[in-house]
Formats: structure tokens, sequence, C-alpha cells
């Protein structure tokens, strides 16, 4: 492996090589994009169907000029950001009592097991007439298909404490509160971490699933408009940036778990 003279004067890994991972990604997307430009330029293609990287990138420019990008992603990260905390308030502490309390998770496991399997995604219909077209609506559905994911791994972390822990908080004479702040809590953040990956995309689907059915702004709304009059263009420029805002947030979180769980970088 080519390497590089520190300051020091020691030797160290290459730009290449420290940054590996990302160049490959990189170059994987610029060749994909380049493989799709360049089928074109061999298979005609309706424009009302299908479009190509050149016209897309035109369409983005458009849509960046006009301020439409921006005001429908400050629209859509309303619900978003609001369902997503709601499903880490309510999802972590209820998946600490059911991994504490073996009652609690005999009688609730099997429920959450039944919503988290089921097609959720089928009921945004019902969530929307029943909470409405606005901001609830959609912040419903988002809390419904990213909730789940924080349950169960933060159940799974309280099944991982050390029980040696838990016998020296009590022995010192520490409480039920004790043992949730000083042991359970601790211990359950790297799954809560790691499960915020996992509903980062659901929450995602969410919202774009709450603006297709109901919605007069917004990203899903501006994809499902774009759609039904033949924008391809636009349709894609939409797509491909909730394709990076999702790339971008789930690398974040990874990128903070290894910086704050260093132990768990190889899991």
């Amino acid at each position: 492996m080519a390497e590089d003279a520190t300051k020091d004067g020691t030797i160290g890994p290459t730009f290449a090589a420290r940054h590996r991972n990302f160049l490959l990604g990189g170059l994987a997307v610029v060749l994909f994009f380049a493989a799709w430009q360049a089928i074109f330029l061999l298979v005609p293609f309706n424009p009302l169907f299908i479009s190509k990287p050149s016209l897309i990138a035109a369409g983005y420019v458009d849509l960046i000029e006009s301020g439409d990008l921006f005001h429908d992603l400050a629209v859509s990260s309303v619900p978003f950001f609001a369902g997503l905390a709601a499903a880490v308030v309510v999802g972590v502490p209820l998946g600490i009592l059911m991994g504490w309390r073996v009652r609690v998770g005999y009688a609730l496991d099997p429920l959450m097991t039944i919503f988290y399997a089921s097609p959720l995604v089928a009921l945004a219909p019902l969530l929307v007439i029943f909470f409405g077209v606005g901001v609830w609506g959609k912040t419903i559905i988002v809390f419904t298909l990213s909730v789940f994911p924080f349950i169960f791994n933060a159940s799974a972390g309280v099944h991982a404490v050390d029980r040696l822990l838990i016998n020296v908080v009590r022995s010192l004479g520490g409480g039920e509160w004790d043992l949730y702040r000083k042991v359970m809590l601790p211990s359950v953040l790297p799954y809560v971490v790691a499960a915020s990956r996992i509903a980062v995309g659901r929450a995602l689907i969410g919202v774009l699933v709450g603006e297709f059915f109901a919605a007069s702004e917004g990203i899903g709304f501006a994809i499902s408009r774009f759609g039904d009059i033949f924008a391809i263009d636009r349709m894609f420029a939409c797509i491909l940036t909730v394709m990076v805002i999702a790339v971008v947030l789930t690398e974040g979180i990874r990128w903070a778990e290894r910086a704050a769980f260093p132990w768990r970088a190889g899991q």
C-alpha cells in the first residue's frame, strides 16, 4: 500500500487509503450515472416515461432556482422530525420496560411483533382519514413506521446488560430508578443509535406515503404531482434528493455511532 510521510517524519497511509470506502462508493455512483446516460445514446427513449441524467440535472437546477425544492423539503421535514422524535420518546422507554419487566415483555411482545410485521403502509389512508391531511396525519404515519425499531432494539439492549452491574448497584443501596438511570439507559444507548439507522429509512417512507395520499405540498406530493403531469425529469430529481438525504442521515448516524461507541465499530 502506498504511504505518505507525515510532519514528524513517520510514514502514514495515503489519502486514497484513508478514504478508500468513500472513493469506491463515489466511483460506483459516477459509473452508474455514466452507464445510465450512455444507454440512451444507443437506445431511443420516450421522455414521457423515462429520463436520463442530463435532463434530470436540468430539472434539478430548475427546482433549485425556483425555490420549490427547498420549500417542499422544509414542509416534509416537520412531520419527519416530529414523528421520529416521538418514536424515540415512546419507543425507548417502552422497549426498556419490556426488556426489564418479564411479564410486560411477554404481554406486549406478540402485539408489537404483529404490528411490526404487518404492512403498516396499507393503513396510511385510514390514518390520514382519522388524523387529517395536515402535519398531524403525516406525523402519526412516521411515528407508526419508525417506533418499532426503537422498541425492539431497546429491549435487546436491556437483555444484554451485564447482571454484575445490576448486582453492584443493588448492593450499594441503589433503587429501581438508579438501575434505569445508571445501568439500563447507558447500556441501551448503542442499541438505540443502531435502531435509528433503520428508523430513519422507515420515517422517510412514512413522509412520502402520507404526502402521496393526501397533501398539497411537500416532497412526496411533488413526486406524485410531477409523475401525474409526466414531468419525469423533475420527478426523478425529487426522488434522487430523497435518496441523498437518506444516505446522508444514515452515514451521519453511523459516524456518530463510531465516535460515541468505538468498541462497536466492527459490529
